[in-house]
C-alpha cells in the first residue's frame, strides 16, 4: 500500500491524529512502529466499544507494525478518572487479576498474536518507590493537571478529587516512556492522558508519540457510551443469537456509525444501503451479520439471522434456545430465586439489575411475563422452560 492508502485505512474510525504529518513521516521511515494501547481490566468482557481501538490496533498490524498492548493491572487499582464526575471505586488485586484472566484470550479474537507484545504495567509502576513517585510528580504541574475538563468541573462544583486520581495520567504517561511508543491509541476521553505521555516522553529525551483518538461507541440504548456497568453493551464473546439480537435493537440513527466503527464494510456501500427510500432494517440485518461473522463465522451469522426472523418477525417462542443448567450454588431447599438465576446465567450484571428487569416487565417464562421481583421457583418446575430476558435473550433451562 502507498503511504496515502495506509493513511486512508488508519483514518477510518478516528476523530483526531496528533499529528497526521508526524504519523506520515513515521510511516515513510519504513520501520515497524510500536503502537501502544493501554487497557485497564475493570470488567470481564471485551465489548464492541472496547473493540473499536483494538480493531485500530489490528489495522496497524496489517501494515506490518507491532501492537504493544499494556494491561493496566496496576492502574486498574487506581481507576481512570476520565469523564467521571466522582471518584471511581478502587479494585483489589484479586478483582483485577480475575478480570485479566477473563479478557486475555478475548483480545486474540481481534489481534494477531504473532504481532502482539503484551505488557503489565505493574512490572514498572509496581516497582517505583516513594522517591520515584515524587520525582515523577515533579515533571508535571498542578496547573496543567487541572486543565483537565473533568477535574475542572469537579473542582468548580466543590466535588472531591482524590490525590491518586491526579497521579493516573502520569502513570499512563510512564507506560509510554517504558515501551518507547511511536503511537498511542485511545478513545476521545483519553486525549489528556495521551498528551501527558507526549510531555513525559520529551522529558525523558524520547521522540513524543503520535496520538490517535477514536470516538466512543454509543451503546444499544442509543444514548450512553457502551458500558458493562450500564448493561447497554454487546460482548465479543456473546452467543451469535444474542449478538445479532442486541445489534438489531439499536436505533436506526446509529447504523452508519456502528458500520464504521465495528466492521470493515466500505462506507460508500453503507451510504447506498441507507439511501433515501431504502429500508434501514435491511442495513441493520447486514450490520448484525457482519458483526457475528467477525467474532464467530459466516455460518453462525446466517443461522442467527434465521433465528431472529423466526423468533421475532414471526413472533415464535424459540424451541432451539441455548440450553443452560441451573447452577447448583443458587439452589436452596430445591428452589431458586429468579433474580439470582438471571444474574447467575450472566443475563444481567447483578441481582439488583435482574430485579430491575423484572420490574420493567422484561422477563418471561415460557411466554408469561414475571412481575414479582422476589419470585422463587421449584427447580423441578423450571426444567424445560424458556427464560426470556430483555428482547433478545432466551435460555432453555435444563
Amino acid at each position: 500500500m502507498t503511504i496515502d492508502e495506509q493513511l486512508e485505512l488508519l483514518r477510518r474510525g478516528t476523530t483526531e491524529i496528533i499529528s497526521e504529518e508526524d504519523l506520515k513521516t513515521k510511516l515513510q521511515s519504513g520501520r515497524p512502529l510500536r503502537v501502544k494501547l493501554g487497557v485497564d481490566p475493570t470488567a470481564a468482557h471485551v465489548t464492541l466499544g472496547w473493540a473499536v481501538v483494538l480493531r485500530k490496533l489490528r489495522d496497524f498490524q496489517k501494515l506490518g507494525h507491532t501492537a504493544c498492548l499494556i494491561i493496566g493491572d496496576f492502574t486498574a487499582m487506581i481507576g481512570d478518572p476520565s469523564g467521571k464526575s466522582k471518584t471511581r471505586k478502587q479494585l483489589t488485586r484479586e478483582e483485577v487479576q480475575a478480570n485479566v484472566d477473563a479478557v486475555s484470550e478475548q483480545f486474540y479474537k481481534i489481534l494477531d498474536p504473532e504481532k502482539t507484545e503484551i505488557y503489565f504495567n505493574k512490572d514498572w509502576l509496581g516497582k517505583m518507590n516513594f522517591e520515584d513517585v515524587i520525582r515523577l510528580c515533579s515533571r508535571y504541574t498542578v496547573a496543567r493537571i487541572m486543565e483537565r475538563d473533568d477535574f475542572t468541573k469537579r473542582f468548580t462544583n466543590h466535588e472531591p478529587i482524590a490525590m491518586h486520581e491526579i497521579l493516573y495520567p502520569l502513570c499512563q504517561g510512564m507506560d509510554s516512556v517504558e515501551i518507547n511508543a511511536d503511537v498511542e491509541l485511545g478513545g476521545t476521553d483519553q486525549k489528556f492522558n495521551n498528551l501527558v505521555g507526549r510531555t513525559l516522553m520529551s522529558q525523558y529525551e524520547q521522540e513524543p508519540q503520535i496520538v490517535m483518538l477514536c470516538p466512543l461507541l454509543v451503546g444499544t440504548d442509543g444514548t450512553e457510551k457502551m458500558s458493562q456497568s450500564l448493561g447497554n453493551y454487546v460482548s465479543i464473546i456473546d452467543e451469535p443469537n444474542d449478538m445479532f439480537g442486541k445489534t438489531m435493537s439499536i436505533p436506526d440513527s446509529l447504523i452508519a456509525n456502528w458500520f464504521e466503527l465495528c466492521t470493515d464494510v466500505p462506507m460508500d456501500e453503507v451510504g447506498a444501503m441507507l439511501a433515501d427510500g431504502k429500508n434501514p432494517r435491511d442495513a441493520k440485518i447486514r450490520l448484525a451479520k457482519e458483526i457475528v461473522a467477525l467474532y464467530h463465522d459466516q455460518d453462525a451469522a446466517d443461522a442467527a439471522e434465521q433465528y431472529f426472523i423466526d423468533t421475532f418477525s414471526k413472533r415464535q417462542q424459540p424451541v432451539d434456545a441455548e440450553e443452560v443448567s441451573i447452577p447448583d450454588q443458587l439452589v436452596e431447599d430445591g428452589e431458586v430465586s429468579l433474580a439470582a438465576l438471571i444474574a447467575g446465567l450472566d443475563l444481567a450484571e447483578s441481582n439488583g439489575k435482574a430485579k430491575n428487569l423484572i420490574k420493567q416487565g422484561a422477563v418471561a417464562l415460557d411466554g408469561e411475563k414475571v412481575s414479582d421481583v422476589g419470585a422463587r421457583y421449584a427447580v423441578s418446575d423450571l426444567f424445560g422452560k424458556v427464560l426470556k430476558v430483555g428482547k433478545h435473550q432466551f435460555r432453555k433451562l435444563t
